[in-house]
């Protein structure tokens, strides 16, 4: 794991190039002792294009890519447009009025300070039934989220042959079973031992 100290008054940005591309990531608080650098692709298309050519490279066959919601949606929709698939999945955050039978796993993640839930409805769980799963989201920190719609696709019957994130960032960048295109480090206060 990447970790960086920082004197939090002197250090707003962190420079980050990815796929390419150079943008500057605000960095923000999530606790005392904890900063982030917050990576946000929605409305960044030359971004998110450029990431979704790169993630597709890396990718094995699959039959199905599902994301959480929010972030990882502009990124699945790239990498589907990109690919010429028909459809993705996406485990929601609520359910919703067209998910006739929806199931929930629930999950806490390290940019949300109280616990969430994501859903997938029996349909999609249906669709994902017997098939190859990709698994591709935004930033993947905790693991949380991922663990969660892991369980979904388990409970559906669908085989996970990939998990691909854009970055990984804090115990997630130590694993060896997510492809990700670049780590990107966590912050300390440089006043915190």
């Amino acid at each position: 794991m990447l970790s960086l100290r920082i004197n939090v008054d002197n250090y707003q940005y962190y420079p980050l190039e990815v796929a390419g591309l150079k943008r500057n990531l605000p960095i923000c608080k999530v606790n005392d002792d904890l900063y982030i650098a917050a990576f946000v692709i929605f409305g960044d298309v030359e971004l998110t294009k450029a990431c979704a050519t790169e993630l597709i490279k890396k990718m094995p066959e699959f039959d199905v890519l599902v994301t959480a919601e929010s972030k990882g949606i502009p990124l699945a929709y790239e990498i589907a447009r990109q690919l010429g698939l028909d459809n993705y999945i996406i485990a929601r955050k609520t359910a919703k009025l067209y998910m006739k039978t929806p199931v929930a796993v629930h999950l806490h993640s390290i940019t949300t300070a109280h616990t969430q839930t994501l859903y997938l409805d029996k349909s999609d769980m249906d669709y994902i039934k017997g098939k190859r799963v990709v698994i591709a989201d935004d930033v993947i920190s905790t693991g949380e989220s991922l663990s969660a719609i892991e369980k979904l696709i388990i409970q559906s019957g669908g085989n996970i042959v990939a998990k691909m994130a854009i970055l990984v960032e804090g115990d997630a960048a130590d694993r060896k079973d997510i492809i990700a295109l670049q780590e990107l480090p966590l912050f300390i206060p440089d006043n915190k031992q």
